[in-house]
């Protein structure tokens, strides 16, 4: 497990592909999700008005964009799955790399699934009525319900990338928009053929202009556009990369902005400012007050949504793994891919493991927020190698795509901006993020720095036999 390369030539390479259609599926379906469901009262909540808040929401859209372009270049440039982690290990950080993947595949993902996996079962049991006449069945239930839904889409995900995966998530994107469309639809309806406009016929009414107060709902709006460098954790598995990612961004964030800011509109319309910030979870409300009889149709809807971000959670938390274990720093048994579908299988496996052991963590929630500000660090530290790689002239793939270097200067102010932000407004959870790193680190310089624990032969021996396990897996997920 020691490290010695920067290029990662350990493993087989995946090499089913995914075309335009498929990535820019699975772009928006990582994307839309719970968010904008969520997000509104909280913006809301900070700009204190409806059109600061539609302009959060645009101002949201542009920074996630300008990201992703900048994400571009590194993925077109140093063509290796497994995004952040993949571009700090090129530059030869990782002890850096190896803190933040803890912090990302170890907690980060798991959490996310175990809580879409949990929301997911809150909703269906709510579509049907069904009530706790014992808590501990009731609870029981729930997580095992939870966990089929995880282990269906891990089965779905081990077969061909193209031929199952890609489609069914074109399947559960179209559900996406279609269950937003429905918003969209109802809004304008009410707009222009009954004129109703609530509060935004004074549009900018008790707007709050508090510089902290702006941040804070930027935030907000960003954690809602957040998964738009989904395709950097699968830059092996992308057809023609060069044209696919770029392509798939301009036309994936540009329907994601259109979606989000008319459903945002139609919110506005149908809602009451004092409604929208009293409601949890604004769409509840809005069915509730507009739907008639659909209203009880939208929890199976929000249960379509979340079976797509599951999806693309898991594809995301696999390559992570997969490229953690690939580089060495993880066991190397997690980086197996199965022969004919080349489908990193025991990454997946390990995953959905690991994100059955998360759901029984108390607060999740609180969990994936200590854990947002280090990707928001990572991000920061990110820019910063690529600006690296720019001065040094690194040698990089030769059909990478060049952004100007500006729009890297200004993402990386803006990573930079958002973590000083967070440690001066959210100390507690810029600390708690932070003590995940460290954590990281500490792991890093006992287990995986050649000149500590490795060094020694009893370390040694532990580690040739924790790598055996290799062959079993390769048995049981059928590799050879």
């Amino acid at each position: 497990m020691v490290i010695k390369k920067p290029m990662v030539t350990t493993g087989r390479v995946i090499t089913q592909k995914i075309g335009l259609i498929g990535a820019i599926s699975y772009l928006i379906s990582n994307i839309v999700g719970s968010g904008i469901f969520i997000a509104p009262t909280t913006i809301l909540i900070q700009s204190r008005s409806p059109g600061l808040s539609l302009i959060i929401w645009g101002v949201s859209a542009i920074i996630s964009t300008l990201g992703s372009f900048c994400y571009i270049e590194l993925g077109t440039s140093i063509r290796l799955s497994g995004a952040d982690f993949a571009y700090l290990c090129y530059v030869r950080w990782f002890s850096i790399a190896f803190a933040f993947m803890c912090a990302g595949c170890i907690l980060n993902y798991p959490a996310a699934v175990a809580i879409q996996a949990d929301t997911f079962t809150e909703y269906l049991f709510e579509g049907f009525k069904i009530e706790a006449d014992d808590e501990v069945g009731y609870y029981c239930s729930k997580k095992l319900l939870g966990f089929l839904v995880v282990w269906l889409i891990v089965f779905i995900n081990f077969f061909s990338l193209k031929r199952f995966v890609a489609r069914f998530q074109m399947v559960a994107t179209f559900a996406k928009v279609i269950s937003t469309s429905i918003i969209i639809v109802t809004g304008f309806y009410l707009l222009l053929i009954k004129g109703e406009i609530q509060d935004l016929s004074h549009p900018f009414k008790g707007t709050n202009l508090k510089p902290g107060s702006i941040v804070l709902s930027l935030y907000a709006g960003l954690f809602s556009y957040d998964g738009w460098d989904i395709l950097n954790f699968g830059t092996e598995e992308i057809e023609k990369p060069r044209r696919t990612m770029p392509l798939s961004i301009i036309l994936g964030m540009t329907i994601v902005a259109i979606i989000y800011m008319a459903t945002n509109v139609a919110y506005f319309v149908a809602l009451s400012v004092d409604e929208i910030l009293t409601s949890d979870a604004v769409a509840t409300a809005f069915a509730a007050k507009h739907l008639g009889s659909f209203q009880y149709a939208m929890p199976f809807l929000i249960c379509v949504l979340l079976v797509g971000s599951i999806n693309t959670t898991v594809f995301s938390g696999s390559r992570y793994l997969y490229a953690a274990a690939r580089q060495g720093h993880l066991p190397s048994f997690i980086s197996c891919t199965h022969l004919e579908s080349n489908s990193p299988r025991t990454a997946l496996f390990v995953n959905a493991v690991l994100a059955m052991f998360m759901s029984f963590v108390g607060d999740l929630n609180a969990l994936i927020s200590y854990v947002g500000f280090t990707q928001w660090a990572q991000r920061l530290i990110t820019m910063g190698a690529l600006l690296l790689i720019r001065y040094k002239q690194t040698a990089i793939h030769p059909d990478a795509i060049r952004t100007p270097l500006i729009l890297s200067i200004i993402f990386f102010m803006i990573c930079l901006s958002l973590v000083i932000v967070t440690i001066l407004e959210k100390a507690k959870i810029a600390i708690m993020g932070m003590g995940v790193v460290a954590v990281g680190f500490l792991l890093y310089y006992l287990f995986i720095y050649e000149k500590s624990l490795p060094s020694l032969k009893c370390y040694q021996k532990f580690s040739k036999h924790l790598n055996s396990t290799a062959y079993h897996c390769l048995i049981f997920f059928k590799i050879l």
